[in-house]
């Protein structure tokens, strides 16, 4: 068995889709933020190239980043096509 577990179909896909998997923790254990970066789909480096950025400090980065494809699909969903079918235009006089 390898190193991922039961997850080990979905890291060989998303390997194919993006670039080889790094390791997932560090030589502590601890979480690795280049693990985290290449999971939300963020090209190498993006947040952990960072210069005077800490590990704790690229987690946080990281954490609260959104990852780009589901935001690229949420805009999509959001973005209604203009103008609405069946609705003039709002008036703006009042």
């Amino acid at each position: 068995m390898s190193q991922w577990g039961p997850y080990a179909e979905a890291v060989a896909r998303w390997e194919q889709a993006t670039r080889p998997a790094p390791a997932p923790t560090d030589e502590r254990g601890r979480l690795a933020p280049e693990f985290v970066e290449w999971i939300m789909g963020l090209p190498a480096g993006w947040v952990t190239a960072t210069p005077g950025l800490s590990r704790p400090a690229q987690l946080t980065a990281l954490g609260n980043g959104v990852v780009p494809q589901q935001a690229a699909h949420a805009l999509r969903l959001l973005d209604p096509p203009l103008p609405l079918r069946g609705h003039p235009p709002a008036s703006r006089e009042r």
